[in-house]
């Protein structure tokens, strides 16, 4: 099995015919689709959100929505979750939740309105080296209380002098400011890879059907994974372009900063830690979501295809030059796919190796496994049957993975009791209190 490092030195060409190779089209093994002896439980007991968060200051109940989840990678033990509506907050080491602190409040420059749920804070990444430099970075839709147009913006910050614990709000460089022709479809993942360079997700722009083809546009951003270097400069950039990105030099034919493209929306890109192999859970439109493998310069097909299906009136087949999911669902098993991670943590062995992910509409978990020697999928078992509405997952620092509902629950995945799997007790598969 390749590694994503070893699969940086291949050429483009041979690297796309490797991505192809790796797409299921039909199984060629019986399928696991047993549910997993997994239950999901509250992983902070203790936590309260703020009221101002909660909408219990003025009576009027709102979704906290905390779509970060994570660690810092600094040895603290420390675990951040962020809100959509621009808020960071710390929990300390082994805690219950009860001593949650902000850490960062930026919802004086943060675009959030719950009836254009996928702008705001989208997504936060700490550097690799957030120990010694204490730089860590965002993604927000601007305010457009002084600049009426849409837009994205990636941003560093940096901690306090003062306090390991706060960010100075005061610290912001933007190092990108995107434009967007709509309110949905923003993407909005950023994360460092193991190469030590930030991966930023852009979905196509909004509306439907990709109406301006920006994600097979190589001249846009949008609709596309960017690769950049977040340290060092470049003329007037306050990044580099990293010179084996697959478009890098080549300013006439495409931005240098795309890694992948043919992408509708993006939610949630991650790196498998023992591998490095790229996941991302790309949202579908009228019938498909789909799970990719992403990989340099590939293209994933959108709008000539959603899944392994051709789409619209330009429609096709498939084709060496696109790449299919290695996983699909249709509408009976829900809307709206919400990407997770590759399970490497040390609290639940049942889950290793299993890719987990979910849909945000039907409340529904599940465990991937991907044989890539087979180069199919093998497993796809149910964890959770339906609940809240998934919002995101995200790993600490010893792997052990958590996911949120838009409600503000934070859940984490427990081993079964061996006496429930033998005798059907302790209930329904993966069903426990969705709050804490």
């Amino acid at each position: 099995m390749r590694t994503f490092a070893s699969l940086l030195r291949l050429s483009p060409a041979l690297l796309l015919a490797v991505a192809v190779s790796c797409s299921a089209v039909a199984p060629a093994v019986a399928l696991d689709e047993s549910p997993l002896p997994v239950d999901v439980a509250p992983a902070f007991p203790e936590l309260e959100w703020p009221d101002d968060l909660t909408g219990m200051d003025t009576g009027r109940i709102r979704d906290v929505r905390p779509l970060w989840i994570g660690g810092s990678g600094d040895g603290s033990r420390r675990l951040f979750l962020a809100t959509q509506h621009g808020t960071i907050h710390v929990l300390g080491k082994g805690s219950a939740g009860g001593d949650r602190r902000m850490v960062l409040d930026i919802r004086d420059r943060v675009s959030f309105d719950p009836g254009v749920n996928e702008e705001g804070f989208m997504g936060l990444a700490f550097h690799p080296k957030f120990r010694e430099n204490g730089e860590l970075f965002v993604y927000y839709t601007a305010s457009r209380a002084q600049d009426p147009r849409r837009r994205s913006i990636v941003s560093r910050f940096k901690l306090a002098k003062d306090d390991p614990d706060r960010v100075d709000p005061g610290s912001e460089q933007v190092l990108m400011s995107i434009d967007q022709p709509y309110w949905n479809h923003n993407g909005g993942t950023i994360v460092f890879g193991p190469d030590g360079y930030l991966y930023i997700c852009l979905g196509d722009g909004g509306a439907a059907d990709d109406p301006h083809m920006n994600a097979q546009n190589l001249r846009s951003l949008l609709g596309k994974i960017l690769r950049i270097d977040v340290d060092r400069r470049e003329g007037d950039r306050p990044y580099a372009i990293p010179v084996d990105n697959p478009f890098a030099g080549r300013p006439r034919y495409a931005r240098g900063e795309i890694w992948a493209y043919g992408l509708r929306n993006v939610w949630r890109l991650s790196f498998d830690r023992e591998t490095g192999v790229a996941w991302a859970g790309d949202v579908g439109q009228d019938a498909w979501e789909e799970i990719d493998l992403i990989v340099r310069g590939g293209n994933y097909g959108w709008n000539l295809r959603e899944g392994r299906h051709p789409f619209g009136p330009f429609g096709t087949g498939g084709s060496p030059a696109l790449i299919d999911p290695v996983w699909e669902y249709d509408r009976s098993q829900g809307k709206s796919v919400t990407g997770g991670s590759v399970y490497r943590g040390p609290g639940v062995p049942e889950l290793t190796g299993y890719y987990l992910y979910a849909d945000h509409v039907s409340g529904t978990v599940w465990g991937l496994k991907y044989d890539f020697d087979r180069r199919e999928a093998v497993a796809n078992r149910r964890i959770v049957p339906s609940g809240g509405a998934v919002i995101t997952f995200g790993e600490a620092d010893d792997g052990e993975t958590y996911y949120s509902t838009m409600d503000g629950s934070v859940l984490k995945f427990v081993s079964r009791p061996a006496a429930s799997r033998v005798t059907g007790q302790g209930g329904r598969p993966g069903i426990a209190s969705q709050r804490p």
